[in-house]
């Protein structure tokens, strides 16, 4: 694993929580964003992951990057795809043929 991935990352919504205002409600965050107050709910609660689309709408309302949110998506995916059995792979070792 690499130096560089983190430890049980947070789900992309839990950070977006900490970005909310104070006292606002999702009603509200989701009306700011143009998305349906369900598909905001549901990245907030961790159900659903930042889409490209939902990552320029959350730098433009947060004066951020839609870098750091995909980041944080990516970051999340591989922690958990990594707690996950995974197939045995063999390294492809350059200058073998390719098995049919």
């Amino acid at each position: 694993m690499s130096a560089t991935r983190m430890h049980n990352p947070p789900h992309p919504g839990e950070v977006l929580k900490e970005w909310l205002p104070e006292g606002m409600t999702v009603t509200q965050a989701a009306q700011a964003l143009r998305v349906d107050r369900v598909t905001l709910s549901k990245l907030l609660n961790g159900r659903a992951g930042v889409s490209a689309s939902m990552a320029l709408r959350l730098a433009r309302w947060l004066g951020t990057s839609p870098d750091l949110w995909l980041g944080l998506q990516t970051q999340y995916d591989l922690w958990r795809a990594s707690k996950r059995r995974q197939p045995a792979i063999e390294p492809l070792r350059k200058g073998e043929p390719l098995a049919a």
